[in-house]
């Protein structure tokens, strides 16, 4: 697998490039144009200016997170072409500078959703925390309110530009339903992936988070099911998965290492977090360790080393620890524990299968000489 760490820019990250370059294994930054408004075309020389960046402490820029995609083409209105060409021309754009993945999602107005940025856990760290009931009685606006004023950056998902139209999104999606969304997800992939083939880069689309409806509002990338009719949708090798253990993992019911090798060919960007599910189904954010959550973070990069995985990962969110100031979820100290966590797992497998190798290969051997 091939470790990389998610990177804001230079004027918009506490975590500079050469911390990321610190973290052992680390190879790449995951990164995107944040101050460029969903549905515009990114500029060459924006783009270069980041590949410059990243090159001057040794890292690659091969993963793209994310070129959003406009509202417009979510709710399949007369104006998404226009955006829609505007997504294809970045897609060359990157493709030229480089880039290999582009992860994105197809979530309807909000790309994730939490009602805590900074919920305290036992340990005295503080983290993402998702409350269900609160979600059911709070007013969308109200959360929109508390999470701007909650967080000095950008925060990815909550650009202002979009959520300053809050009222007319939500006017715009009564009535529309998961069938529509599909549909709508299928003309904008039917009409992105020839270009992503075209330019050799790979679509990796983002699970939902949480996986399940909000504020009334259709979600659709949410167990393996409705991945299996994704991947179906466009059958190509370049139409493929972010899969993000964190937020498939919010559900119990989804089992993320058997969409692994399900879904082996098809997976072109990993996101690996923890969470822990209480009874009520609120969650929180944990450290990657599978013991302090309820995913089984162990038989997760299991499958991904059983299936010979080559692709980029990341650890995903993160605790705030050891007093760091940082946005929401994206801190240095925790995100790297979480990195040699994995590698710790990584490297243990592959040790036991080189052992394990080394048994039959002397089995054979001695079996020969007979």
């Amino acid at each position: 697998m091939k470790m990389v760490f998610r990177w804001f820019g230079e004027d918009n990250d506490h975590v500079q490039l050469r911390d990321i370059k610190q973290i052992p294994g680390t190879e790449g930054i995951v990164w995107s144009l944040h101050h460029v408004p969903a549905g515009e075309e990114w500029m060459m020389e924006d783009i270069l200016a980041v590949k410059e960046q990243a090159e001057a402490h040794g890292l690659h820029i091969d993963v793209v997170e994310s070129v959003n995609v406009h509202e417009d083409i979510k709710l399949g209105l007369p104006t998404r072409d226009k955006y829609i060409e505007n997504y294809k021309t970045t897609i060359g754009k990157l493709a030229r500078a480089g880039v290999k993945v582009i992860c994105y999602n197809f979530m309807p107005i909000f790309d994730w959703l939490r009602t805590d940025l900074a919920k305290e856990l036992e340990d005295g760290s503080t983290a993402l925390f998702y409350e269900g009931s609160q979600i059911e009685n709070i007013d969308p606006f109200d959360l929109v309110k508390e999470i701007a004023e909650n967080s000095d950056r950008t925060m990815p998902g909550w650009e202002p530009e979009r959520l300053a139209h809050l009222t007319k999104l939500f006017e715009a999606y009564k009535g529309v339903t998961e069938e529509d969304l599909w549909e709508n997800l299928t003309y904008f992939l039917e009409e992105i992936i020839p270009v992503a083939e075209q330019h050799d880069i790979k679509m990796a689309i983002h699970p939902d988070d949480p996986p399940w409806s909000v504020f009334g509002l259709p979600r659709i990338i949410t167990n393996k099911e409705n991945l299996q009719r994704f991947l179906n949708v466009v059958d190509s090798p370049y139409n493929g998965l972010t899969l993000c253990s964190g937020s498939l993992g919010a559900n119990p019911n989804n089992d993320v290492a058997d969409m692994v090798k399900s879904f082996a060919e098809r997976i072109h960007f990993a996101h690996i977090r923890n969470v822990k599910i209480y009874d009520n189904g609120d969650f929180i954010e944990t450290s990657h360790r599978t013991e302090d959550g309820s995913v089984d973070i162990y038989n997760i990069v299991k499958a991904y080393h059983d299936i010979g995985f080559t692709g980029y990962v990341r650890p995903d969110h993160g605790r705030h620890i050891w007093n760091e100031q940082c946005r929401p979820g994206y801190g240095l100290y925790d995100r790297a524990l979480g990195i040699m966590y994995l590698w710790g797992i990584w490297d243990s497998l592959v040790r036991q299968s080189n052992s394990t190798e080394a048994i039959q290969l002397k089995v054979m051997n001695q079996a020969a000489d007979k």
